[in-house]
């Protein structure tokens, strides 16, 4: 079976259980579903952060502060694509036309074949890094031997939450264990399917700027080449230069403002999570909160570095197109197609790129600036401690 899609059968699978895949028919019922159950997550969560406020346990406030940014940043996501499956059933349509276009020819199949297998490799290993962060974060906490009798003790969760039912007995206490257990997998697989998915259309779109960067090489043959080259005309490229700014401005119509929600809650978390680390060195039992924490602090990291490189590739791989066609042998071709080429580098100079809320480009710049911030913010944490 030939493939016609950049996104894998994984990634759809996953996309329909959080009802951002359009044109299912149990996407409704996936909707509802969310929207109630992390409210009620989002609810208790809150009843146990206004209720220890003044507890001055700083470790667990930072704690339960860290799961509910993250299962907000979780429903934010989910609100966006829900109102704007407009612009991922034209993005879903643009990324079928590219795989058709490609179908005639090898050079681009292969290209797009590519990039296709690269994505399929993130989105595993995306999916293995978020479950195993859920499973770090979450055995110690299962493992442990609580009393669930004693009333001088208050239970452990994976979640801080405070339950609007009393946990009495051994039964109930496990069985609150494994359902929060089960929320916590499949909200960590629905924060890393959203970004996966946002890495896979960058590629797609690198890959349609890897072709079109071939057909400018390749205008015009070179002389005493044996090597056979694919006919392109000026025209051509234009229509493929076009259809590659359309695609990346539909991704950034669709992920800016999950950008801004993500990179506004990313330097609260950051902060939070390195606190609890460091808060943890020296206590007894520090080996097994560090690896509780650590894996969920490299999940918040990864996430916020896959927008900044996102927002880099984009913005290089469109300069790269305007440097093809500086280089290209347009010397040797008509008069009226060298001027179609100018237009090209002129487009090229106003590069493509991610934003955060319209307001700033997504680089490798920028992460560094998010985590010189959140050190910041940690050193005073710290400080106050």
């Amino acid at each position: 079976m030939i493939r016609k899609s950049t996104i894998n059968r994984t990634m759809k699978v996953m996309l329909t259980f959080y009802g951002i895949l359009p044109g299912i028919s149990c996407v409704l019922f996936c909707r509802i579903f969310w929207i109630v159950t992390i409210i009620l997550c989002q609810f208790y969560h809150y009843r146990y952060l206004s209720t220890h406020f003044y507890s001055g346990d700083l470790f667990n406030l930072m704690d339960c502060l860290s799961s509910l940014l993250a299962y907000a940043k979780v429903m934010s996501k989910f609100i966006v694509f829900w109102l704007n499956q407009g612009k991922l059933v034209k993005i879903l349509t643009m990324m079928t036309e590219d795989w058709n276009d490609c179908a005639n020819s090898e050079i681009n199949m292969r290209e797009t074949m590519c990039k296709a297998k690269l994505s399929d490799r993130i989105t595993n290993a995306m999916i293995i890094l978020h479950t195993m962060s859920v499973i770090a974060y979450s055995t110690r906490i299962i493992l442990t031997d609580v009393d669930i009798t004693d009333c001088m003790s208050e239970p452990l969760y994976i979640h801080k939450m405070e339950l609007p039912f009393d946990v009495n007995t051994q039964r109930v206490y496990r069985m609150v264990l494994i359902t929060q257990f089960i929320y916590c997998i499949t909200g960590g697989l629905a924060a890393g399917t959203v970004n996966a998915l946002l890495l896979t259309l960058t590629l797609h779109v690198g890959g349609q700027m890897d072709i079109l960067h071939y057909w400018l090489t390749n205008l015009t043959p070179k002389k005493n080449s044996q090597k056979k080259t694919e006919s392109v005309t000026a025209n051509e490229i234009i229509q493929k230069h076009q259809k590659i700014i359309k695609f990346s401005e539909t991704i950034e119509n669709l992920y800016t403002y999950i950008a801004l929600l993500q990179f506004a809650s990313n330097t609260i978390m950051i902060c939070s999570l390195a606190f609890l680390i460091v808060s943890a060195i020296g206590t007894p039992d520090a080996v097994e909160q560090i690896i509780r924490s650590l894996l969920f602090y490299t999940i918040t990291n990864l996430e916020a570095f896959i927008y900044c490189y996102a927002g880099e590739y984009l913005n290089n791989k469109s300069k790269a197109i305007g440097l093809a066609a500086y280089n290209s042998t347009w010397y040797n071709l008509k008069p009226k197609d060298t001027r179609i080429l100018t237009f090209i580098i002129l487009r090229s100079q106003k590069q493509l790129s991610l934003t955060v809320g319209k307001m700033m480009n997504l680089s490798l710049e920028y992460f560094a600036t998010i985590m010189n911030a959140s050190g910041s913010y940690l050193s005073v944490m710290l400080a106050m401690q």
